[in-house]
């Protein structure tokens, strides 16, 4: 049985000229890049090239950049690295009710910490609306933190109009693109962001690197003590073959960016037309355009997820839920919460599918039609 991997939000599979290009850093090129030999330079001058070339990506200068473990790393250094160096300009933090829980449970120590958090609710769209932002804005608001697209719905909030809003404030501007960068063109320039968060392992790279971009002159204060690394904000031997592996990736998303956008965008099509050709009652989460290319969260009607789950992993296909399991009970999906409410059905009987480059037209129309004939089997029991 062929085994079809539609949950590439969650993570997605490293890149074989990814893997080649680690393996032989790891054989090869194995120096610390703060020692001053031959083998240190070699390390050296790979850390540079891909501090360079990442940085080009979006916009920005190779010192606004600070390679981190991870996404969650990348949130977290923003929140408390701003709010720790500018707490006498005020403690006021906007954020939203979607945010990735890198953010809001970082938000919740914050206000144990003593700082006021507005946190903006969303439309049945998943869009926070630019007017509510404003109207937010306080003299003491120092950090807003709005995700570029969401990981469960794909939706996709209006920075660029809400990095305008904020030139003529003190605010810092922080925005979590962790599913957004690969398949979003992004200049950080052109949307005003001060502080953007980066995930190595959602474009093909590997698991346990990433980056926050940094605007320069921002003043951050470092939550890592030890070394001098990454200029003084993270201290910590660089992870040199996975930065190397992580500037693979970058290069691989960079040349078919348009075109996994315009592919995957083809297979959200296919979904929908299998499922209605099929008669299945089906609800979409979000909006089918003007969201992520790479996720669908689609809500069925009547059908237990857990059970839709489980059916769908026996057909061979891995998708996921917005729902969490921990320990036999199920937490609704704050993202849907938000956008619908918790008496909601859609709580509980939504699944997402997220799509990625090992994925195929072929693959795609049979996830379509499995997906079928699963909810007319569980819906007529």
């Amino acid at each position: 049985m062929e085994r079809i991997y539609v949950d590439h939000a969650a993570t997605s599979p490293m890149h074989p000229n990814v893997v080649e290009a680690m393996l032989k850093v790891m054989n090869e090129q194995y120096g610390n890049p703060s020692s001053i030999h031959s083998f240190g330079r070699e390390a050296r001058h790979l850390l540079d090239n891909a501090r360079e070339a990442v940085a080009t990506s979006i916009g920005a200068k190779p010192n606004e950049l600070i390679f981190t473990s991870g996404g969650t790393e990348a949130d977290n250094l923003a929140l408390f690295g701003v709010v720790s160096a500018n707490q006498h300009k005020g403690k006021h933090i906007i954020t939203t009710v979607i945010e990735h829980h890198a953010i809001l449970h970082s938000c919740k120590q914050l206000e144990k910490d003593g700082f006021d958090i507005t946190y903006l609710p969303v439309d049945e769209t998943g869009r926070v609306s630019v007017q509510s932002l404003e109207s937010a804005l306080r003299d003491d608001t120092i950090l807003v933190s709005v995700m570029y697209g969401n990981n469960e719905v794909g939706s996709l909030q209006p920075i660029a109009e809400i990095g305008k809003i904020l030139t003529n404030h003190q605010a810092v501007f922080h925005s979590d693109a962790v599913q957004a960068y690969g398949l979003e063109k992004i200049n950080v320039h052109d949307l005003h962001l001060d502080l953007m968060s980066v995930s190595a392992h959602k474009i093909n790279g590997p698991k346990g690197i990433g980056f926050l971009f940094v605007k320069d002159g921002l003043k951050l204060s470092p939550r890592s003590f030890g070394g001098e690394q990454e200029r003084k904000r993270r201290a910590g031997t660089e992870n040199v073959a996975s930065i190397v592996g992580f500037h693979e990736a970058v290069k691989l998303v960079q040349a078919g960016l348009e075109q996994k956008r315009v592919q995957y965008q083809q297979f959200k099509q296919i979904m929908v037309q299998k499922l209605t050709e099929a008669k299945i009652n089906f609800l979409i989460n979000g909006l089918l355009e003007n969201s992520l290319p790479h996720v669908l969260n689609l809500s069925f009607p009547g059908v237990n997820v857990e059970s839709m789950l489980v059916n769908l992993d026996l057909a061979g296909i891995a998708a996921s839920s917005g729902s969490a399991c921990t320990a036999g009970s199920i937490d609704p999906s704050h993202v849907l919460v938000a956008m619908f409410g918790r008496q909601s059905d859609r709580v509980t009987n939504s699944i997402r599918f997220s799509f990625g480059i090992t994925n195929t037209t072929a693959q795609i129309e049979k996830v379509g039609e499995e997906t079928a004939k699963i909810i007319k089997r569980l819906t007529s029991e």
